[in-house]
This record gives C-alpha cells, structure tokens and sequence, in this order.
C-alpha cells in the first residue's frame, strides 16, 4: 500500500487518531474540571493558568508529534503550555475581573502558532536549519489541518445532537442529558478534534495538494487586490488623508489589514521555491505590486495612529497597535529591498528574508506576552499627565479604562485621585473604584457627575418646591437631564421629568414613582412620548399639569387600544 505521508521518512502511524483522540478528550475533561463551567464563578488564576496549560500542551503535542523524535514535540508542547500557563495567569491576576483575553495572552497564542511550523523544521531537520520549502509547507498544512479539524467538531456536534433528537422521540434522552453536561462537551470536542488531526496527519500528502490548491485560488485573487491597492495609493495624492481621518471604520486596523492581505496572497504567489512560484507573468506582476503596497499602508497606518495617540494619548490597545505597525513597516522595507536588489527574481531573497522575520517575530511576540512590559502603566502615566494637564476634562475622563484596563498602577492613580484630587474628581475617582462591573463604570460615573450639577439644568415646578428624598438621584439617573430639564411635583408619589435625550431632538417625558421602600423608580407603565419637532426653553417655559379627558375602548374595565379622541 502506497504511503501518504508527505515526508517519507515519516513511517505510518495507524493508531495516531486513536491517541491524539485519547490525549484530546482527557485534555477536554480536565480543562472543564479546572474552569468549571456548571457554575457562574469565575475561576482563580491558577485554576485558569492550569486550564491553559492543558489545552496549549495537548493541542500543540497532537499538531506537531511524529513518531520521530516524539520526545521532542512533547518538550515542545509542554515548555510552550508552562509558557502561555504563565502568561494567563500573570494577565489574570493584573485585571481586576480576572479577564485573560487580553494582548499579553494573545501574544503568547500568536508565538506559539508562530512556533509550531518552526519547531517542525527544526524536528524534520534534526539541527537548527530552516529551508523555506519545508517551513513554508509546515506552516501552511498546519492551518489547513487546524482549520478542518475545527470544522470537523461542529459537524461531530451536529451528528451527536442529531442522533440526541432521534433517541429523545422514543424516550430515551440519555444522549441528550450527556450534550447538556459541559464536561461531556469538551470531551467530545477533545475527542472530535484530535481524532480529525490524527486522520489528516496521517495523510499530509493529500493536505499538501489541497494546499497548494488553496494557493491557486488566493493566487487568482491577488491581481484583485493588487491593483486596487495600486489604485487605492495612486489616488492618496488627490484625495488626500482627511478622508480616511473622517471615516467611521478604523483607518489603522484597515490599513494593517490591507498590508496583511498583500503578504498572504503575495506568498500564494511565489510559492515555496523557484520551481513552485507561478509562470503567469500577470500574477508575478501583481504579487510584486502586492509586496511593494505593504510599506506605504504601514507608514498610512503610522500616520493615523501618531494622530489618535496625539489626541487621546497611550492606551494598551494603541501600544499594540503601534508595536503591529512597526512590525508592518519592517517587512515594507524588507519588501522593498528584495524589490531593489532583485528585481523580478525578488522573491528568491525574499523568502530566507521572511525566515528571518517569522523567527524576528515569535521572539518578539513571546517578550511581549511575557510580563516584562506594563502597557497598563506606561497608559495610566499618559493618561493622568493629560488629566492633570487640563486636556481631559473630568467628564471625558475613562474611568473605567483607569479601573479595569490599565493594571494596579491605574487603581493606584486613581486612588490618588479619591485622596486628593478636586472635590469633583474625589467623587468620580470613588465612583470608578467602587464600581466592581466594568461596563457599568461609564453610567455609574455619568449620574455622579448628572447629580452633582444637576441644579444648574434642573427647573423645579411648582417654583420653590423641594425634592423629595431620592428624587435628586432618580431624575440624575434619567437620560433627560444631560441639558436643560423640568420636573413637575404631582404628588408625593408622582413626579413628571420633561427634557430632551439629545441636544437636537424634541422634548420628552417620563414618570417616576415612588415605590412601597421609598425609592423612586420610572414607572413601567409609562412611555417616554416624542413630541412633534418641539424644543422650548425650559428654563422659561410655561409649564403646568392639566387634566385631560379622552375617549378610548374599555372591555371590562379595562383600555383597549389607541386613543381616538
């Protein structure tokens, strides 16, 4: 029987989908005992950093075990689990909400499938060798293989509750029970992925022909994207950059993703070698124009972040993008050389040159994941110098970044701030400390802030009259008083708030209610009404309650319908 082994030296393994399964969905049930997901707690770091162990060891050992030299991808696979483990834990225990998926952490996973295709060389070669044909190929089976297997587990999960339903029509729903338990999921998902890895490592040479079918087709799209890319910066002298300043969708992440588009359908192109790369003079064309494009988006993408850190200051997300543009504009340049130096040969440097970059890049993506950087302090530091500069007001001041993003140094500024700040930043600042859900940080800091200036927007009706207890922080917490406002005093249960959500919209009304407890609530009953087009000034205004008589349809005493008189 003809081997399908892409590498003959990689004898056939019959029992790798058994094991790889096996290894997979203990991985599954192990993972599920470490997070547990039965309940709503959120696990401690190291139970989480153990989870990641798990599921970076037994995913990186069954994408990249052959028979020979087997002991060296296990020590990969756990040297890169302890690794990423590590990274988890650090970024779970620097975020306040105990989040993971954070830069650092998606750094980490970045150097690891980085890694994976590098490691293979090195294994395949026995020494620290990397010819580009076999990395290249490494690299590419890897994400075809991951891809299908991925795949392959929601098909295995349509399968499983397919035949759940059909064995829950006579009865039985033992299957059905089983997918609603979690640790039975991830075994199964464990068990699906690896099994698919097994069966298609097994048979890597039919993954190199669907590679390199795959290739033919982001081949044929590079003319595409070349030229619009060629048309795209041919037109910046014309049109100029405000336009990409004053669109709504990011010109930094468009940009980044632009260039990354070219080198992915650039390497379609040229293959894994001299006698690989396509004999179209067209395409060859388009992938030199493609990796010409790469530098001047990366100096684009340069240009429009330079411009928000300038205007917002550093923040974890803008150091990310910044270290992703500047490793963009060193493979332009990069590109560019190999262009000068070999001209339409550009690609026979340029593909050691990319050796090079992917190595340049794991490290630098392992030292960046690894806690040796603070990007939350070297934030909280640019943004509390334009705090204290006066270039953010209190009112736009992110509380919430200070709080949950920026690590312990931004709580320790902010706790600065509760101390000795003005006595409007001390309450904001105890505000954002105080808060313990993120999202509610904003709203939260935005009714402090309503209810401490309040009484200039706010108009009292009858004129003189006193709020109740609680009033004051009901009527804050409305989205009517952000501008001008009035509140008319029904009763002493009742209160009517009119003022306008937005600056350009008509007026509108609420009802708030006290309940039994004293606290006064918008009353679920009441809608806020929108007026025909209708801004007066409230600070002015006639305003008084009347007595309305209507005609509508009551059925046993209740309304039915739309008024109509």
């Amino acid at each position: 029987m003809m081997s399908e082994r892409t590498d003959e030296r990689d004898a056939d393994w019959p029992v790798r989908p058994w094991i790889m399964a096996a290894i997979c969905a203990a991985a599954g049930l192990i993972f599920d005992t470490l997070v547990d997901f039965s309940t709503n707690v959120d696990a401690s770091p190291a139970r989480q950093a153990g989870a990641i162990f798990v599921a970076i060891a037994a995913v990186s050992f069954v994408m990249t075990v052959e028979q020979r030299r087997w002991l060296w991808s296990l020590g990969f696979a756990l040297g890169w689990g302890a690794v990423v483990a590590l990274v988890g834990w650090c970024t779970a225990s620097y975020n306040r909400e105990g989040e993971i998926f954070e830069g650092p952490f998606l750094s980490g996973l970045f150097a690891v499938l980085l890694a994976a295709p590098l490691f293979q060389t090195v294994r395949d070669e026995g020494a620290w060798r990397f010819p580009y044909a076999r990395l290249h190929r490494h690299a590419w089976t890897d994400a075809v293989i991951g891809a299908a297997s991925l795949g392959f587990v929601g098909v295995t999960f349509l399968l499983a509750w397919l035949i759940a339903g059909l064995f829950d029509l006579i009865g039985i729903d033992l299957i059905k029970d089983l997918l609603g338990e979690s640790w039975f999921g991830w075994m199964l998902a464990g068990f699906a992925f690896g099994a698919a890895v097994g069966l298609l490592r097994e048979r890597d040479a039919l993954m190199t022909t669907l590679q390199r079918l795959v290739m033919v087709v982001l081949g044929v799209l590079a003319p595409v994207l070349g030229a619009a890319l060629l048309l795209f910066l041919a037109s910046l002298p014309f049109t100029g950059l405000g336009g990409l300043w004053d669109s709504s969708l990011p010109a930094t992440g468009l940009m980044l993703l632009a260039a990354a588009g070219a080198v992915l359908l650039a390497n379609a192109v040229i293959g894994n070698g001299k006698d690989d790369r396509v004999s179209s003079r067209v395409l060859r064309s388009a992938a030199l124009a493609l990796v010409l494009a790469v530098l001047p988006l990366a100096i684009i993408a340069a240009i429009s972040i330079g411009q928000r850190i300038g205007q917002y200051g550093w923040t974890p997300e803008r150091i990310w993008g910044v270290v992703a543009v500047a490793v963009a504009i060193v493979y332009g340049a990069a590109g560019w050389w190999t262009v000068a130096k070999g001209r339409e040969g550009f690609d026979e440097l340029l593909r050691p040159l990319q050796t090079r970059l992917a190595l340049g890049l794991c490290g630098l993506a392992l030292f960046l994941a690894l806690p040796i950087l603070d990007f939350g302090a070297i934030s909280a530091k640019s943004q509390m110098d334009r705090f204290a500069e006066g270039r953010t007001p209190a009112g736009e001041f992110d509380w919430r970044a200070m709080a949950f993003d920026f690590g312990p140094e931004g709580r320790r500024r902010l706790a600065r701030i509760a101390q000795s700040g003005t006595p409007d930043q001390r309450r904001l600042a105890r505000v954002a400390l105080s808060t313990r859900d993120r999202y509610q940080v904003e709203e939260n800091v935005r009714q402090t802030d309503h209810a401490a200036t309040l009484d200039a927007r706010l108009r009292i009706v009858p004129e003189g009259s006193v709020l109740p207890a609680g009033l004051r922080s009901a009527i804050a917490a409305t989205r009517h008083c952000r501008g001008p406002c009035v509140v008319a005093l029904v009763d002493e249960r009742r209160a009517v708030v009119a003022g306008a959500l937005n600056k350009a919209d008509s007026i509108e009304t609420v009802l708030l209610m006290r309940d039994a407890k004293g606290a006064w609530k918008p009353d679920a009953l009441t809608r806020a009404v929108a007026m025909p087009p209708f801004r007066p000034d409230l600070s002015r205004a006639p305003v008084e309650l009347r007595t309305v008589e209507r005609r509508q349809m009551y059925i046993e005493g209740k309304p039915v319908g739309e008024v109509f008189e």
